[in-house]
């Protein structure tokens, strides 16, 4: 593994890995999109696209009649699809744009890339061990295809803010990642619970293509409206927001797979039915001798979002701005600084559109949506079965 001074250099250079190799549009080509999933997400997404220089929605499926609909005032002239895979037989369509649950990013994924689309895949990349390796390997055979992972902050104006205090003679040795998710919600009003609307009917919705290969259950609109808090369907608090924040230090520090993952918690305040906890503590143990340790609550919001990264000399602090703070038993006269390197609108989208037309490689690529994906499921699986779950590097199993 290169040294982690070689490795920041490179990330703070942006030379991190190769170009993208497609450059079949040309640098300012027409990049013209599809979206799966016309969700919240999804619709955001498919602004975003749009407000990017010489782009066109081409296409939009979703199971939902109603979210075609309201895709149609985004995207006027675009063909909608119940099935996404009447959207992939369109030879127009350039790139895809997947924002559906995690259940279901895999397959859409894989069937994208051989129907030979760029993808934007939304967080996380995959929802099973088993689906990450199929994912990075259907990346694999299409090397001339571009495939972003949806974690925006690794575009972020932070990236080169934290590459430069991340610094062995700044840093010292880091053996620790402290990290916190937290939330709070009305009295009465639980997190991710969203209203089931008359409509949302077996008429109006493709309950087979929602379900996709997750367990067979009768129409459910609370089920399908509600699928965060499934473990069929959503890895909760893990995949939604954990793994952001490993992709960030993950990207920042090239951690690779944790050798050991531990995670606790449990259903401590919302008795409504949902399957996932809602606080949380997971330890990832990892080879470079780092310990990333996570919690995560919906119950009070005072400890917010953040990471500090632990070193020997210093200590990286990341939340709306990435601060470095000295270690002043070893570095007795190191200033603090702040970093405030600008993130670009839509820098992530721009991004990715920059690596389909060649000029530019993807910031967070299917390896490190891999790692990540691959982690999150060690979490999930240790809590599920109530033990700490190892990785075997060498055979790339879960044990």
């Amino acid at each position: 593994m290169q040294s982690r001074r070689k490795f920041i250099g490179k990330v703070a250079t942006g030379l991190a890995g190769t170009l993208a190799a497609s450059n079949v549009l040309g640098a300012s080509g027409r990049v013209r999109v599809g979206l799966i999933g016309a969700g919240a997400r999804g619709a955001e997404l498919l602004r975003e696209v749009l407000a990017c220089p010489n782009t066109e929605c081409v296409g939009v499926a979703d199971v939902y009649r109603k979210r075609l609909e309201e895709a149609g005032a985004i995207a006027p002239n675009a063909a909608m699809h119940l099935d996404y895979r009447g959207l992939l037989d369109d030879s127009a369509i350039d790139a895809v744009l997947i924002a559906t649950p995690p259940h279901l990013h895999a397959k859409q994924f894989v069937a994208a890339l051989d129907a030979g689309k760029h993808v934007y895949q939304e967080r996380p990349m995959a929802f099973t061990f088993e689906d990450a390796k199929w994912m990075r390997a259907a990346a694999a055979r299409a090397p001339r295809l571009v495939a972003q992972i949806g974690h925006q902050s690794c575009s972020s104006g932070q990236v080169a803010d934290a590459a430069s205090l991340l610094r062995p003679e700044l840093m010292g040795k880091i053996t620790g990642i402290r990290a916190h998710f937290f939330r709070n919600t009305p009295r009465g009003k639980a997190q991710w619970v969203r209203p089931v609307y008359p409509d949302m009917t077996p008429e109006n919705i493709a309950w087979e293509g929602f379900s996709g290969d997750a367990p067979t259950h009768e129409f459910d609109a609370n089920r399908y409206q509600n699928w965060r808090l499934f473990a069929e369907y959503s890895g909760g608090s893990v995949t939604e927001n954990l793994s952001q924040q490993l992709a960030f230090w993950y990207k920042l520090l090239d951690l690779q797979i944790p050798y050991a993952v531990t995670m606790t918690g449990g259903l401590y305040l919302w008795k409504d039915g949902r399957e996932l906890p809602d606080t949380m503590h997971v330890s990832l143990e990892h080879a470079e001798e780092m310990l990333f340790s996570w919690d995560s609550g919906f119950g009070n919001s005072q400890p917010g979002v953040a990471e500090d990264v632990l070193g020997t000399d210093g200590t990286v602090s990341r939340s709306q701005q990435i601060r470095y703070i000295p270690q002043r038993v070893n570095r007795t006269s190191g200033n603090e600084m702040a970093g405030g390197t600008r993130t670009e609108p839509r820098a992530h989208m721009q991004n990715f559109l920059d690596s389909i037309r060649g000029a530019a490689e993807p910031n967070c690529p299917v390896e490190i949506g891999f790692r990540v994906s691959v982690a999150c499921r060690m979490a999930l699986e240790s809590y599920r079965q109530q033990r700490t779950i190892l990785w075997d590097p060498a055979r790339e199993e879960l044990v």
